[in-house]
């Protein structure tokens, strides 16, 4: 239940730019956008709201066909199986209570993601020079996060990311010539290292109105206590 508070900020009309530093195979990007939808829902109708994904690599070194996740949760973290199986177990449970589903197995396995992000620099492009495609890179972002936590598929791979694409609603020729060509490899490269200069450590990271930065998986009221200091302050 929203509080007076949240009643009084949610009757103000305005405009909200949230940029979300993330990564296609960070869980906690999925549940942290999630618990943000849901903070957002109490600011509705009445604020517009931007949403553009920025790009983040947890592991730029993960070679094409992946790593298995248990074999790469020992070696960095020095997670025993019966640790990993309860992480993930974790992310399975908050995952349902979002309506998201995290379909982890023994082989599942962890993916190079920086041809995805290419795909979603181009639909944000399309996004900002068409206001008639607004929500399109977040479509993809979601499709993106599906293929790879849901359907588990190898989202290095060219026909999954066209996959995904054409899921999305972006022209499968453009997008698999784009791959082909890495049209937008030296962007997401530029936009990766503009994030780590800027303060961003780990992702999920949420920045509010291009100055107000967030880490990590916040709580739903937490998000919206955020959403109506950075609303109060700009406005002021």
């Amino acid at each position: 239940m929203a509080t007076s508070n949240q009643t009084e900020a949610a009757a103000q009309p305005g405009i909200l730019e949230i940029d979300i530093v993330s990564d296609v195979v960070c869980p906690w990007c999925v549940v942290g956008y999630k618990q943000l939808e849901k903070a957002l829902e109490q600011f509705s109708p009445a604020l517009d709201v931007n949403i553009r994904w920025q790009p983040f690599q947890l592991d730029p070194e993960i070679p094409q066909g992946g790593q298995n996740n248990l074999e790469r949760m020992l070696k960095m973290y020095q997670a025993s199986p019966e640790q990993s199986a309860a992480m993930r177990q974790r992310l399975v449970d908050r995952g349902s209570a979002l309506g998201f589903s995290f379909n982890y197995t023994d082989e599942s396995r962890t993916y190079n993601t920086f041809k995805a992000h290419q795909l979603l620099h181009w639909a944000g492009l399309l996004e900002k020079e068409n206001p008639a495609e607004k929500g399109l890179q977040t479509r993809l972002q979601m499709q993106l996060f599906y293929a790879n936590f849901t359907e588990q598929k190898a989202i290095d791979e060219i026909d999954v990311l066209v996959e995904s694409a054409e899921k999305a609603g972006l022209n499968v020729d453009l997008a698999r010539n784009i791959l082909i060509e890495e049209t937008y490899a030296e962007a997401v490269q530029t936009a990766i290292t503009n994030c780590r200069n800027n303060g961003v450590k780990s992702v999920p990271a949420f920045i509010f109105s291009q100055k107000y930065l967030i880490s990590g998986a916040q709580e739903p009221d937490d998000f919206v206590s955020v959403i109506e200091r950075v609303l109060s302050q700009d406005a002021s």
